[in-house]
């Protein structure tokens, strides 16, 4: 099989997306060969292109990982390497080791023609005028407004949020909050639940890994993976989420409006009625 030859790059790049591109790019030319559909490195393999290429790395190196999981795209050089219909997803492979593999393309987005339920809004103003960032402010809305409960039709109660911890075979991961919960039958549940701001992305990466420490975690609990994302007009998109054939897919799709309770109207309460 042939090898990608690695290119040299031209001088010192210095905004952060660009810098990650030609660290990641550069890892990825040192390890594909036509045909291959994944591979490792290590986290000091990182440190070390960085250091031959003459660009800093951030001081958590992690950072450069979790940027092109769920915020920017792959460079194009590793975009055009992938077979048709098929993406590079960046695994996490054991303790600072990571996989690059191909995995099926698809961009999980809020649906258009979905209904918005308005909720009378019960967050602290005070948790909105101090709340530090679209992730923070997301999060702490679905909790005081009891989201997952009626997202998924449980009573939810938030157990953890930024919960940081090692998964075996796949090394340390993060999860935004974790609930744990029981529905009228007494089945009991445990919600991960990924924040996401307007231009983030999902990714079959983070389900794979939160459907993962549920299981080490929580052998005898019910996973059920959710997402929140920020929508216009102050809207919120709750997913639920898994992971089949090495592809993030949808279970459930709802969207909800934080109103003033005297904002919902007789006519929307008919036409929520009818659902």
């Amino acid at each position: 099989m042939s090898k990608l030859k690695a290119q040299p790059l031209q001088g010192n790049i210095p905004k952060t997306p660009n810098r990650y591109s030609a660290i990641i790019e550069r890892v990825f030319r040192n390890h594909y060969e036509e045909g291959a559909d994944s591979f490792e490195f290590t986290r000091e393999e990182l440190v070390a292109v960085a250091t031959e290429l003459g660009l800093r790395l951030p001081k958590n190196v992690g950072d450069l990982i979790y940027s092109f999981r769920y915020r920017n795209e792959l460079p194009n050089g590793i975009l055009e390497s992938a077979k048709l219909g098929l993406e590079w997803i960046i695994e996490g492979a054991g303790r600072s080791k990571y996989r690059f593999r191909l995995a099926q393309r698809n961009r999980i987005i809020p649906r258009d023609d979905l209904l918005t339920i308005k909720i009378p809004d019960s967050t602290p103003e005070i948790i909105g005028a101090y709340a530090l960032g679209d992730e923070q402010a997301l999060l702490a809305k679905v909790r005081y407004n009891r989201l997952i409960d009626v997202f998924l039709g449980i009573s939810a109660y938030s157990l953890q949020n930024h919960l940081r911890t090692t998964v075996k075979g796949i090394g340390q991961i993060e999860i935004d909050e974790i609930y744990v919960g029981l529905d009228k039958h007494g089945k009991q549940f445990v919600v991960p639940v990924q924040a996401k701001g307007g231009s983030d992305k999902h990714g079959v990466v983070q389900t794979q890994q939160d459907i993962a420490l549920c299981a080490q975690a929580f052998p005898g609990l019910i996973c059920r993976p959710v997402s929140a994302q920020f929508m216009t007009d102050e809207r919120i998109a709750m997913f639920e989420l898994t992971v089949m054939d090495g592809s993030v897919k949808v279970v459930e799709e709802r969207h909800y409006q934080l109103v003033n309770a005297h904002a919902i109207t007789s006519s929307d309460l008919e036409q929520y009625s009818r659902a």
